[in-house]
């Protein structure tokens, strides 16, 4: 039994209480008959929220929790059996499969098949389209369900705490509309309509609106959220908090553009950098590395969220119930799984091939037999037996450190500020290669494609090579170890790397055709 099991065996965390005792105050208030009838729609009710919030205002909170367990429950996406359904990770996987980065070397049950072959995502009758769409406008419904019961769009709450579950609910509605602009857009295109907006549990159907009117309220949501969160100390990393804000607002102006936007950009990620408090992952942290024949490597793995470098994500144990369907279902060898049982996912050849030899990186994806380059020595359960892991405790990563390093690299290589960019890279690869000193020969485009490498190398199946490709305007072309497309050359604005709006919402929204 390793240190980090009995660590995750004796820690209990807020964030599955609260969704508990918000179920039990509904009961103990309630001499009302509405707060014990389950609403068909399978959420609390705005009217449910808002009584309960004014007997105790914890409920509200664990509304605010329920939101982020949806992020990893299965079937939030609108179905019961499929095994690529359990929230925003498996979204992550759509995503980097599609840019081209992730390779499905090996296929035997066809999660992902349809969707390498831009098949199901250009199919708007295919589930594959649905689900994220179903998924986030879900995210967004309940957040607009916690912030109308703390008084709506326009109210700065009294209280700090209501400020605090305020500001969570307007970064998660930003986070979700931000993920549809990136799955369902070609490019960011400020007078095209592209998708309706809800701000409103009550609204009826909606029609497009603008790409500027979707990102106004993104860049309004988590402008006050990063003001409502400034004195939120959270009690977990699964819970939003300023510097995450921060985070996804960086990702927005970046993709955005332009250079005032950039410049936020900027500010933003330096910000995060400095004053976070999040370190960079070591090179022990990134790369499989035992001690011993006999001991364990108890620091790798991407499988534990009190790793200095992660700013969110979820501490998952067994009482969350999740197994096969999930990422780690997905993608670990060494979990009961589809990567163990025949549907290989991994690093494309040509982006490891421009990995150096002297990368502790390129030791993350061991070469040869039917795992060839897959992330053996990247995502693993700590015991590191295949295929033993059958109930899923090993963690989840949302967003970490090193993103922030990238994209303030980046942004200040477009807006001309090259040192800084140098700095920014080299304070990360310096940690991953014994000389980094390379860079500081590179300007101008060599620089920036420096940069877009080593952030497709870095965030290697976390979910964002597919919104640095999109952000980039890049091209994506698959190596030789791909099923199919070898070779192909398809720009980022491809209508091949898109979803299309699903057949349900056209069917049930009179405005969307």
């Amino acid at each position: 039994m390793t240190i980090k099991f009995l660590y995750k065996v004796v820690i209990m965390k807020r964030n599955k209480i609260l969704p508990i005792i918000a179920l039990l105050l509904l009961g103990i208030t309630g001499c009302d008959k509405e707060f014990l009838e389950v609403e068909p729609t399978q959420f609390l009710t705005e009217k449910q929220v808002a009584e309960a919030a004014k007997n105790n205002p914890d409920v509200v909170a664990g509304s605010m929790s329920g939101i982020y367990t949806l992020m990893f429950q299965t079937g939030t996406g609108g179905t019961n059996l499929d095994h690529d359904d359990f929230g925003q990770k498996g979204y992550d996987i759509y995503l980097d499969m599609l840019s081209g980065d992730m390779a499905l070397t090996v296929n035997t049950y066809n999660w992902y098949l349809g969707l390498t072959e831009f098949q199901d995502n250009t199919d708007y009758t295919d589930n594959r389209n649905y689900k994220p769409w179903r998924y986030y406008y879900r995210l967004i419904r309940s957040s607009n369900l916690v912030i109308s019961a703390l008084g709506g769009n326009d109210v700065v709450p009294e209280l700090e705490a209501n400020q605090h579950i305020m500001g969570q609910a307007k970064a998660m509605r930003a986070h979700s509309y931000f993920y549809l602009t990136q799955m369902f857009t070609r490019e960011y295109n400020p007078s095209d309509p592209i998708l309706p907006v809800y701000t409103d549990p009550n609204q009826p159907n909606q029609p497009k609106s603008t790409t500027q009117e979707v990102f106004d309220l993104i860049v309004s949501d988590l402008t006050q959220s990063i003001e409502l969160l400034g004195t939120f100390q959270r009690s977990a990393k699964n819970q939003v908090n300023k510097h995450v804000a921060q985070g996804i607002l960086a990702y927005v102006y970046a993709y955005m553009g332009g250079n005032d936007n950039l410049a936020k950009a900027k500010a933003l990620t330096a910000d995060v950098i400095a004053n976070g408090g999040y370190t960079i992952m070591t090179a022990d942290e990134v790369v499989y590395a035992p001690v011993a024949a006999d001991i364990p490597d108890l620091v790798g793995g991407f499988n534990d969220i009190n790793t200095k470098g992660w700013m969110w994500g979820v501490d998952l144990t067994l009482d969350n119930g999740l197994d096969l369907v999930s990422w780690w279902g997905q993608m670990d060898r060494y979990t009961y799984s589809y990567q163990w049982a025949g549907d290989v996912k991994a690093m494309d050849a040509d982006l490891y091939a421009a990995i150096p030899a002297d990368d502790v990186r390129k030791k993350q994806f061991p070469v040869g037999g039917s795992y060839s380059l897959a992330p053996l020595n990247k995502f693993y359960h700590y015991d590191r037996v295949v295929g033993r892991q059958r109930n899923i405790e090993t963690d989840y990563v949302y967003m970490r450190v090193a993103e922030m390093y990238l994209l303030h690299a980046e942004v200040s290589a477009k807006t001309g500020d090259e040192a800084s960019a140098k700095t920014s890279l080299k304070a990360l690869v310096s940690q991953r290669r014994p000389d980094a000193s390379y860079i500081d020969g590179l300007t101008g485009q060599r620089l920036l494609d420096e940069i877009y490498l080593q952030t497709r190398i870095e965030l290697w199946g976390e979910g964002k090579s597919y919104l640095a490709l999109k952000r980039n305007k890049a091209v994506s072309k698959r190596g030789p170890n791909h099923l199919s497309n070898v070779g192909v050359e398809i720009p980022y604005n491809d209508e091949r790397l898109s979803f299309v709006i699903p057949q349900l919402e056209i069917q049930n929204n009179p405005f969307i055709d």
